[in-house]
């Protein structure tokens, strides 16, 4: 019998790394098949998810092939892996080699290791341990190296660097902003910004990570703690439907600063700015630190007892006066899953079906499909892979900035990224096609796309495109965007934040829906919010339960019109987290009973609330939010809530009790998760199907688009400090085209008044070719623009001159 002969893989190559023999991927680098198996070798520059510049040459290794060793050692983190190779990393030549390494990067590295932040947790202190010398040869005077201000959220003391350039290509490679390079030469070498502008990516934290030194630490964290006091605890980031995993360090209690936390699957070792600086949010002085109610229009701080009764003899007085419709209940799309569920039942115990998290949403007409949720059929993780997408109103970079960086890297690897917009966006990637017409005119362009992707297929197009098209042909843009949909491998169509805000959105998720079904591509909604898809599964949305039973309850949209009079308002503020935040202050203002569960104080709640209840936010509440792949993530808290402070759970449970209502027992958060999960099981995205009609939009000379910013998106985000005082949190402007300045007679910087709905404002205008004539963009969740109206809607412009 012949003895078995085993065939290697061809795609593989066989090495012996330190007596271990291994099979590793053809093409590998020797440092990544050694931090697979085990190995340990030294490095500075490398990092695993950026290029391998062999900077620092401490990795250097020996090298043999067919019995003949490499003349020198070489660096494993740019030499590749072959058949036969033998490599030794910790041979006299290897250490001899990383030693000499080690005493030239120490020669001008300054003695700072007691006051550097970077202390405890440094690379270059713990490889200086083990390659380092105990006295340094070194006689002659050390560099110094003027500090760049970067920014309010990075630090720098640049005499500490030793030019491994992570930083560098993390911007150039990941972020695409290029905004960090190397100067001069030699020991002259400098990293700095090239013009000096600063740092302003929104991924720029993740240098601090990336440098393994203390030249790049985090300015809001800056001697504030050691690493070594620290306690680490898993989290969620609560700001967009990403769902990042966060680690929070504490010490004793109190949040120092946030890291990530490793998962390939949704953020891979990244995290935004504002997952990053978000919870110095927790500590504003605007927190609502005592339960308050309202007497004799007085607010006085009472008692939780007290202020629990007073919520509670509210809301059932507006319910047995005016009956259970006078009831509705507004919620952020960021609460957690558990809140959303105990407030629902609240709500549906009294009689009322009025609840909704869908604060910013323009358009309601296509209502809830009640057999899954509003998310994303393609999962995070493959959206890198993608070979087409179109983005249809959204600009992912500010909304969800880790989703864009899975489009850019598609892109990168030849995706075609196309985008439909109501204006130009600063895009840190190529786009295919980027088509941009005023906001009234997307629907026609999105059926423009319908029609030629039919026409593509030579199948029926659908139903009533007529509508918005007449008998035109698609045009140019829209075949091309039809073409790349149709092609070969894996396609999706994803709506952003502008889509789920126009007037006229349904008609976007039904024509792109459509899109999907005749293209075969994947549907998916970058929703509002870390937990939009929660609330459709807690039934925090008028037309489900969260046992999928359909129900007949009015949206955010309708209880604001036609106003309630009593209303339960969770984690938003009135005049920042809503589709029309005029409309809702004047909704507040008309009704009974206002009961405010808000972890900060602020004028407009206390102008319209009735009862006032502290409530804990990141860090200090645990809970579970569902990300827009539908995946389920849960928290803990790991800080005591500021004040008098207490998860908002805990609270709606009470209240349920106080109001005399069935099944509020619960004694702990994972109770009400697991109820859900069994509600919910096998509950997946769902798109829209019912048809809609086309709607003539009111004539208006002009017209805003807006969304929030980037760090105005929820309370946490506008209370954060340093984020505030970047340049994404500046105070808005009236963007508006050149040929609409011209017409009303202003110029860059000079003010006008804007008028919406019954509220007005005086701004600076700002001009740019990147909004569609006949259109102004004004920004939501900052300075000057609070209380405006619709976020897309008639906006009246009046030159500060000619203002009456």
């Amino acid at each position: 019998m012949s003895a078995e002969v085993k065939t290697q893989n061809p795609e593989t190559v066989n090495v012996t790394i330190d007596g271990q023999s291994i099979e590793a991927p053809k093409g590998a680098s020797l440092i990544s098949v050694a931090d697979e198996h085990g190995i340990d070798i030294p490095r500075f520059c490398y990092h695993s998810k950026l290029s391998a510049p062999a900077n620092c040459r401490m990795c250097l290794v020996d090298v043999e092939m067919n019995g003949r060793k490499a003349p020198k050692p070489l660096p494993a983190c740019i030499t590749a892996v072959a058949d036969g190779m033998v490599v030794q990393t910790t041979s006299e030549r290897a250490l001899k080699a990383q030693r000499g390494v080690m005493e030239f990067l120490l020669i001008n590295h300054p003695l700072d290791c007691p006051i550097c932040d970077q202390g405890g947790e440094c690379e270059l202190q713990d490889l200086a341990l083990g390659y380092g010398r105990s006295v340094s040869r070194f006689s002659e005077r050390k560099r110094v190296v003027k500090d760049e201000n970067l920014g309010p959220l990075v630090a720098t003391e640049m005499t500490r660097c030793i030019h491994c350039t992570r930083c560098v290509r993390f911007l150039d490679e990941v972020a695409g902003t290029s905004e960090l390079g190397a100067m001069y030469r030699g020991e002259h070498t400098e990293i700095s910004t090239l013009v000096g502008s600063g740092v302003h990516s929104e991924l720029s934290g993740n240098i601090i990570d990336l440098c393994p030194v203390g030249a790049l630490t985090s300015r809001p964290y800056r001697y504030t703690a050691r690493a070594w006091e620290m306690l680490s605890h898993s989290s969620i980031a609560p700001h967009d439907c990403q769902g990042s995993n966060i680690d929070l360090h504490q010490v004793r209690g109190t949040v120092k600063r946030v890291v990530p936390r490793d998962n390939e699957a949704i953020n891979e070792c990244w995290i935004s700015d504002r997952d990053r600086f978000s919870y110095e949010g927790i500590y504003s002085d605007a927190r609502l630190a005592t339960p308050q109610i309202r007497e004799n229009g007085e607010w006085q701080s009472v008692d939780w007892q007290t202020a629990i009764e007073a919520a509670a003899n509210h809301l059932r007085d507006s319910v047995e006066r005016h009956g259970p419709e006078a009831l509705g209940a507004l919620v952020s799309p960021s609460s957690t899953l558990e809140e959303m569920y105990l407030l629902g039942r609240i709500v549906r115990a009294m009689g009322s079906h009025n609840i909704d998290a869908r604060l910013r949403r323009g358009d309601f007409r296509d209502g809830i499909e009640t057999a899954g949720f509003a998310g994303l059929e393609t999962p995070v993780a493959d959206l890198e892979n993608l070979d087409a997408a179109l983005v249809i109103g959204g600009y992912p970079r500010h909304e969800q900035p880790l989703i864009n960086h899975r489009l850019r890297k598609a892109a990168r690897n030849g995706a075609e990224v196309m985008v439909l917009n109501p204006r130009a966006f600063d895009w840190n990637l190529p786009l295919g096609v980027e088509q941009v017409v005023p906001a009234d005119a997307m629907p026609r362009a999105l059926a423009g796309v319908a029609r030629a992707a039919a026409a593509l297929r030579g199948v029926d197009e659908p139903a009533g495109l007529e509508q918005w098209l007449g008998t035109a042909e698609a045009d140019e843009p829209a075949r091309q965007i039809a073409a790349a949909l149709v092609g070969d491998g894996r396609r999706a169509l994803l709506l952003g934040g502008l889509a789920d805000s126009h007037p006229a959105g349904a008609e976007l998720r039904y024509l792109a829906a459509e899109i999907a079904r005749l293209t075969g591509a994947d549907y998916g909604e970058l929703t509002p919010g870390a937990n939009t898809a929660g609330a459709w599964l807690a039934g925090a949305v008028p037309g489900r339960t969260a046992n999928g039973e359909a129900t007949d309850g009015l949206d955010a949209a309708a209880m604001l019109a036609t106003p309630r009079q009593g209303y339960i308002l969770m984690n938003a503020e009135p005049e920042h987290d809503f589709f029309d935040g005029e409309t809702a202050t004047r909704a507040l203002a008309g009704a009974e009973a206002v009961v405010a569960l808000s972890a900060y104080d602020s004028p407009a709640l206390r102008e319209h609330a009735d009862v006032l209840l502290p409530i804990a936010t990141l860090g200090e509440t645990a809970g579970t939010l569902v990300n827009a792949e539908g995946r389920w993530q849960t928290f803990a808290g790991v800080g005591y809530p500021q004040g008098d402070a207490r998860p908002a759970w805990r609270l709606l449970r009470v209240l349920g009790n106080v109001l005399d209502l069935e099944g509020f027992n619960y004694q702990a958060p994972d109770e009400i998760h697991h109820e859900l999960q069994r509600l919910s099981e096998g509950t997946g995205v769902a798109r829209p199907s019912a048809p809609i009609a086309a709607q003539t939009p009111a004539p208006s000379e002009l017209t805003r688009i807006g969304y929030p910013a980037m760090f105005g998106v929820d309370p946490l985000t506008r209370h954060a400090a340093s984020l505030q005082q970047t340049d994404h949190a500046a105070p808005a402007r009236a963007v508006m085209n050149p040929v609409d300045a011209g017409r009303l007679g202003v110029s860059e910087d000079d003010a006008v008044h804007v008028r919406q709905s019954g509220a007005a404002r005086r701004l600076p205008v700002a001009v740019s070719d990147a909004v569609p004539a006949g259109s102004v963009w004004i920004p939501a969740g900052v300075e000057g623009s609070a209380g405006l109206g619709a976020l897309m809607g008639a906006i009246e412009v009046v030159a500060d001159g000619a203002a009456a």
